[in-house]
């Protein structure tokens, strides 16, 4: 469950204004646009992810009650390559959907609603951006073969990596004769998720 002051305690460093003050607005729909950049992204600790130009477009419906964010998102971001450890430029993009109720006594223990007190009038959509962008980075980011299908990686340090290192590698990426290494005692679970 998110609370208002959990979002408030984020100290950003950056000249992208990301809170609404809403106790102001009439029922209605509102649109904002956030180009996140460096400074944004260098505020939290996420080795993964210190870097990047991100277009957000935030539809916002308030109603007496509750506000309804429908957040979509487009742009690039640098991250670390899972093999060679150097710099790597990826395209995020996504949407989401974020409800804020306005009560004293309601809670919700969904990641999608956020209870706002009564006397708060405002509310920071920053820890929001963050992680729709953080969350569509890909679990394994490794620089692009090139056409003959040879690593793209920093030369100096592929040299460091084994034979078994490559192979491991090209079995995560989806080499069919990674099938052969499945541990027998997960075989039949396997099985059963294909019957489905």
């Amino acid at each position: 469950m998110y609370f208002c002051k959990f979002i408030e305690s984020v100290k950003m460093e950056e000249s992208v204004d990301t809170t609404i003050r809403y106790s102001s607005l009439k029922s209605g729909t509102y649109e904002y646009n956030y180009e996140l950049g460096s400074d944004f992204f260098s505020a939290y600790e996420n080795e993964k992810l210190t870097n990047g130009k991100v277009h957000f477009h935030v539809k916002m419906e308030k109603n007496e009650r509750f506000m309804m964010f429908h957040f979509s998102f487009s742009g690039k971001v640098e991250t670390v390559c899972d093999r060679c450890l150097g710099e790597l430029e990826i395209p995020v993009e996504g949407q989401a959907t974020l409800c804020a109720k306005i009560s004293d006594s309601e809670e919700s223990d969904s990641e999608e609603v956020v209870v706002l007190p009564e006397k708060e009038s405002k509310i920071d959509l920053a820890q929001w951006l963050y992680e729709y962008v953080a969350v569509a980075i890909p679990i394994r980011c490794v620089h692009a073969d090139d056409a003959e299908g040879n690593p793209t990686c920093d030369p100096e340090m592929m040299k460091y990596l084994t034979p078994d290192d490559e192979e491991g590698w090209q079995k995560a990426d989806g080499d069919e004769n990674a099938e052969e290494e499945i541990d027998p005692r997960w075989a039949a679970l396997k099985e059963l998720k294909n019957k489905q």
